[in-house]
């Protein structure tokens, strides 16, 4: 079963590339058929160099090379049966086209090269993106939780924005962050800021213990003027929003260091949870000190909590329009994390023309009801108190 899924897979795949070979043959003849019926001054041939060029932009150099030296076939025939293959005319063409189909195979040859090294490239990077952006389970504790990470380019799968989720003994902590800046770099202090997120996050009591961690883990390399080539790099900082959800609380609290507001999604209606004190990002801290206040806000049963990056907000459609978040979502069915990313996703994308300016991440975070109570089976349970005896009828007098 397994052989012919994949069988069918090919097949399927490989149908496109043999519709288009079929049609350049197609071309190849007709283009024939009406050279030869033409009148002594009417020369198409030149239409023929049409079949080995178009080839090259979907096949290998194979099948472009076996289209071209059929074109070149039929180029020959035609001059047999016109004149001869040895007129001036004829004879320029025939060269003409086949040079033209050597540079063509050329050409699809870089071609393939080319998709071979992006094909690499998407791997390579996929694999990146799944070890530093592990997979958060779409259930901890009493949370439903969906993600999603959206590159601006196709070729480069991973970026300076990050999440995480981490388990603690009385609750989940979460964190969204966006890295200055782009490229390797990037990356390096997204991976920084995940890995002392994840050491730290379950063993800390308190936010701003766990907000000092993150500064003091990043601060010797985002000042390292050696860990960095280009000065300006040099200067880069994290914005990041960490939140603490408590499994028997309904309340969330959190700390956002530069980071844009979380929304909160109840009963259809769409709120931005603004801190009065908002810290600064991880890097500058040491420039712009400030007390680090821990917001909390309710978030109740069948709350949804939507955490994002700039590069969400900052889409922008063909007027220069920025993206409005807070008024898509509103009215949508939020209960569902995965359900609302996938719309929220497809509906950015249609906003933006089908591409992003920036990197973007997503994080739906759903409460779902306190289950109901349930005895515990192994419980030990009262014995039921024997029922009276039957009364004895009066004896008959």
């Amino acid at each position: 079963m397994e052989l012919r899924r994949r069988l069918s897979c090919w097949r399927r795949s490989r149908w496109p590339g043999h519709a288009m070979v079929c049609t350049m043959l197609a071309l190849i003849v007709i283009v024939t058929v009406v050279d030869v019926l033409s009148p002594p001054e009417v020369h198409l041939g030149p239409f023929l160099v049409a079949a080995p060029a178009i080839t090259s932009s979907f096949a290998g150099p194979r099948l472009t090379a076996l289209v071209g030296g059929i074109a070149v076939v039929a180029q020959v025939i035609v001059a047999i049966l016109r004149t001869t293959p040895l007129d001036v005319n004829h004879l320029a063409q025939i060269t003409t086209l086949a040079l033209m189909s050597l540079l063509a195979t050329f050409f699809a040859h870089l071609r393939v090269e080319h998709e071979k090294e992006v094909t690499q490239l998407r791997s390579v990077s996929e694999t990146a993106q799944r070890v530093l952006l592990r997979p958060i389970p779409r259930r901890i504790g009493p949370l439903r939780i969906a993600s999603v990470y959206l590159a601006a380019e196709a070729e480069a799968q991973i970026g300076g924005d990050l999440y995480a989720a981490v388990r603690t003994d009385n609750g989940t902590r979460l964190i969204v962050g966006d890295v200055r800046g782009k490229g390797l770099e990037a990356v390096n202090e997204a991976a920084l800021t995940l890995g002392a997120f994840r050491a730290a996050a379950h063993r800390q009591a308190e936010l701003p213990e766990l907000i000092a961690l993150l500064e003091q883990a990043l601060s010797s390399d985002l000042t390292d003027p050696a860990a960095h080539d280009d000065p300006e790099e040099a200067e880069s900082f994290v914005t990041v929003l960490i939140a603490d959800l408590p499994d028997a609380e309904p309340v969330l609290r959190m700390i956002a260091c530069g980071h844009p507001p979380p929304l909160l999604i109840r009963d259809g209606l769409v709120v931005a949870l603004e801190v009065d004190r908002p810290a600064p990002p991880l890097g500058l801290t040491q420039f712009a000190p400030t007390d680090l206040n821990v917001a909390s806000f309710a978030f109740e049963p069948n709350d949804t909590l939507l955490l994002y990056t700039d590069g969400v907000i900052e889409a922008r459609d063909a007027t220069g329009a920025f993206y409005p978040l807070a008024d898509r979502v509103a009215g949508w069915p939020a209960r569902d994390p995965e359900r609302l990313l996938r719309r929220l996703c497809d509906d950015l994308f249609r906003y933006a023309g089908g591409r992003l300016g920036d990197d973007a991440a997503l994080l739906a975070v759903h409460r779902t009801p306190s289950p109901t109570p349930r005895r515990d089976p192994g419980a030990t349970r009262r014995p039921a108190s024997p029922p009276p005896p039957p009364q004895q009828a009066a004896p008959p007098c």
